[in-house]
């Protein structure tokens, strides 16, 4: 039997061209890894007996109420423009409106082939599954927006990329899978109505005060500067943010090749198919900006006064450097004690970042030593960190609870590459115990005891690279 899960679909309401219906492609023996009681909870349903939700979460069995399909969505990869993607390797089952009244996505990754895989199919590893359900929880912990994971399903059978390896399913939950993307193929073609549908669309399910496409933009552009600005507050380094992987809502999306700093460096790149360093850790702000000019582009579509909606929309993302600069200097000034910090604060921070990267500290340690106050044993150069930190310490005397702030701002473990890496193996051999390790330590980063696991990596142990694994 199929859980009883509470679908209250809207985007299936929308107009034939918005998607694909197409149900998940059944596997050959799914078993359940993985289920999030406490998300499930929040999304208003009980889990059922290990058989049935492996049925269910491999997308052998479809609950009542449910309306499977496959988005669309174009998008620049790259900064390259791709006139159709869409969803190729994932459902999306339905819609819930949870506990907390918050509708959310409920969608299956991995689940087979749909009119937009291009060949592919439409099959994930259990690589890529186990390393989004670790980081996204471990991202919904640190209160960064995510996409959030319901479970993980093995299918019983191989998925070939340069090998073969043994297949999974994701479920993931989101407040919507609404992109930049899916904005963009219809302004692309000139398909007004729809881009109009679309945007009203967007606007009652996330933005309800906003009067039309302006506002929406600058919505979205505000979501966009919380998220980069706390991603960069974490060492958290996307790694493919094209548009097609740029949420509405302001979440965190599609963790293929991403990857959290070690030793901290402003240009630092993990991705293996990012040969440019498009996206390297310093260079997402200014991403951020261009993807929201792509937004912009598209909602011009829909402008009858297009002199005025130009001047408007260039306001719009020209004022998105000075809100990420803002939101920037409000998480970094609470990483070393200062709830509010002023532009002032500013070369401070900055030069504490200099001295890491010369150095080659580790960003996350670093950081959580400030909290007791014995960050100079990260550094080689300590005389240097003293001489910083005494203007440092000086500046901590004007703040009521300097310690508080930042111990709510710095995490003690983060998912660290070459743990995500010994996990995948050990996974692979049929060992989840590093898997569920992971996952405990991860669920309260700001006070976790497990040393182990917020050691930063050894010489051999650094991962130099990852990987999408579609």
């Amino acid at each position: 039997m199929p859980l009883n899960i509470p679908f209250d679909n809207t985007y299936a309401g929308l107009p034939e061209g918005f998607f694909s219906s197409q149900n998940p492609t059944p596997v050959k023996a799914p078993s359940l890894i993985a289920f999030n009681k406490d998300l499930a909870n929040l999304l208003g349903f009980d889990g059922g007996d290990i058989d049935e939700m492996a049925q269910t979460f491999a997308g052998n069995v479809i609950p009542a109420n449910a309306a499977p399909l496959a988005q669309l969505y174009a998008g620049h990869q790259f900064g390259n423009y791709n006139p159709q993607l869409g969803d190729g390797r994932a459902v999306l089952m339905g819609e819930v409106v949870g506990t907390d009244g918050v509708r959310r996505d409920i969608h299956l990754k991995g689940s087979g082939p749909t009119p937009y895989s291009r060949n592919g199919d439409g099959r994930a590893w259990l690589g890529p599954v186990l390393r989004e359900y670790v980081v996204s929880e471990a991202m919904h912990a640190l209160g960064i927006p995510t996409t959030r994971a319901l479970a993980a399903v093995q299918t019983g059978e191989p998925v070939f990329r340069e090998a073969a390896f043994p297949g999974a399913v994701l479920t993931r939950v989101a407040r919507s899978h609404l992109r930049v993307g899916t904005f963009q193929v219809f302004a692309h073609r000139g398909q007004l109505k729809n881009l109009q549908t679309l945007t009203d669309y967007a606007i009652q399910r996330h933005y309800p005060d906003a009067t039309g496409p302006m506002d929406l933009l600058r919505a979205v552009c505000a979501a966009q500067a919380k998220l980069i600005a706390v991603w960069m507050s974490v060492g958290f380094i996307h790694g493919v943010m094209n548009t097609d992987n740029c949420s509405i809502s302001g979440e965190t999306i599609d963790y293929g090749p991403c990857a959290f700093m070690d030793a901290y460096a402003e240009r630092r790149v993990f991705s293996s198919i990012d040969r440019g360093s498009r996206y390297a850790f310093g260079n997402q702000p200014d991403i951020a900006v261009w993807n929201m000019a792509q937004l912009a582009t598209s909602l011009l579509q829909l402008a009858t006064d297009k002199e005025a909606a130009v001047e408007e929309a260039t306001a719009i993302v020209h004022a998105m450097p000075a809100q990420l600069e803002a939101e920037w200097l409000k998480r970094f000034g609470a990483k070393i004690g200062i709830a509010d910090a002023s532009p002032a604060d500013h070369a401070m921070i900055e030069d504490l970042l200099r001295m890491m990267e010369k150095d080659g500290s580790d960003y996350t340690n670093t950081f959580a030593a400030l909290r007791t106050d014995t960050a100079r044993d990260q550094f080689t150069d300590r005389d240097s960190f003293d001489a910083w930190a005494v203007s440092w310490r000086a500046r901590l005397t004007q703040e009521k609870e300097p310690t508080a702030t930042m111990t709510v701002a710095n995490p003690v473990i983060i998912p660290r590459n070459h743990r995500i890496e010994e996990m995948i193996q050990a996974a692979v051999t049929d060992d989840l115990a590093p898997f569920k390790r992971l996952n405990t330590a991860l669920a309260t980063p700001f006070e976790t005891t497990d040393n182990n696991l917020h050691r930063a990596p050894t010489v051999s142990e650094i991962v130099p690279a990852t990987f999408c694994g579609t």
